[in-house]
């Protein structure tokens, strides 16, 4: 419940989570495999756009896909497409097909090569 004392948010329309790299290159070619088009601002920040989801990467030299990646949570039409889609791309990342939750999603994952993870899920009604 929001605080009546506290102005509240308005206009909020999109959010970009920032994840980490150590490698630019690798990073934009995984991601436009997937079918993000993508774009770089310079030698250490890029941007990956595919329908409304946007990501967004810095290099950073002490990135530690063991102890600094991020997570992503992304609400898409049909999980079980998607996977297919990125399943059949040899991407240099990692799926998990999607299974149905005790919460009424339908939910798969990706991990990319930095070990980022994008977990997607379906509404199941």
């Amino acid at each position: 419940m929001s605080d009546p004392t506290v102005p509240t948010a308005t206009g909020l329309r999109a959010v970009a989570p920032v994840f980490a790299t150590t490698d630019l290159v690798r990073w934009t070619s995984h991601y436009r495999a997937l079918g993000f088009d993508v774009d770089t601002y310079d030698e250490s920040y890029a941007f990956a756009q595919l329908d409304d989801i946007a990501i967004h990467v810095s290099v950073m030299a002490g990135h530690d896909p063991a102890r600094t990646a991020a997570c992503a949570y992304l609400t898409v039409d049909d999980a079980d497409a998607l996977h297919a889609r990125w399943a059949a791309i040899n991407h240099g990342g990692r799926d998990k097909a999607p299974v149905d939750t005790e919460y009424g999603t339908r939910e798969g994952a990706h991990i990319d090569p930095d070990n980022n993870l994008l977990r997607y899920g379906t509404p199941t009604g």
